[in-house]
């Protein structure tokens, strides 16, 4: 297995942010992209359905500040890990899914996290809404493990961690039937931090 460079591409990953009742939050989804060679990512045509490689964050609670027509989403440092789902099972109706399978890996947040929802107005369109986030979460564990005849280990691959680069749609998205309020798909892509020192 190979290492990556330093803010060599780690990961492309697609998710949904889900909130509770109660504002907790968390998010969950599947990769696209890993630093896995021949490793295959999917059990048919590309979908959190058929994924073998997901995510899952420990819920948090986040505070909020606006200014002017920026609001920021401060979110605390937490922790989220990969998950391998030899037979996949995943699904957006079902967000504790995500957390099916072996754990492969967990990273914690470095620090707070500053996401950025930016409203604009056109003269002859309705208000269009961004949303970005920057964080770097350190590799806290990592478990080696073997699939499709090969050996894999997250920890060799980037290193210290990563840093994430991710944009979110506001269009909220149906909630599951119990226990949510509001669902927003996001994508992420993450550069490796590469060797600590």
């Amino acid at each position: 297995m190979t290492a990556l460079l330093t803010a060599e591409l780690a990961w492309y990953a697609t998710g949904r942010f889900y909130r509770t009742h109660d504002g907790a939050l968390a998010d969950y989804g599947y990769f696209l992209h890993l630093p896995f060679a021949d490793a295959p990512l999917f059990a048919g045509e590309p979908a959190e359905t058929s994924a073998h490689f997901t995510f899952a964050a420990t819920p948090f609670k986040a505070d909020g500040i606006d200014n002017g027509a920026l609001s920021l989403g401060l979110d605390p440092v937490g922790e989220f890990s990969l998950y391998l789902q030899r037979a996949p099972a995943a699904s957006f109706a079902d967000p504790a899914s995500f957390a099916k399978g072996e754990c492969i890996a967990t990273f914690r947040r470095t620090s707070l996290v500053v996401g950025t929802t930016v409203a604009t107005s056109l003269a002859a369109a309705s208000a269009a809404i961004v949303g970005t986030n920057v964080f770097s979460a350190r590799l806290i564990a990592s478990h080696p493990f073997e699939f499709a005849g090969k050996r894999y280990d997250l920890a060799e691959a980037v290193g210290a961690g990563i840093t994430q680069f991710g944009t979110a749609a506001t269009v909220p998205i149906s909630p599951p039937p119990e226990g949510y309020d509001l669902v927003l798909p996001f994508t992420g892509s993450a550069i490796a931090l590469g060797r600590a020192g």
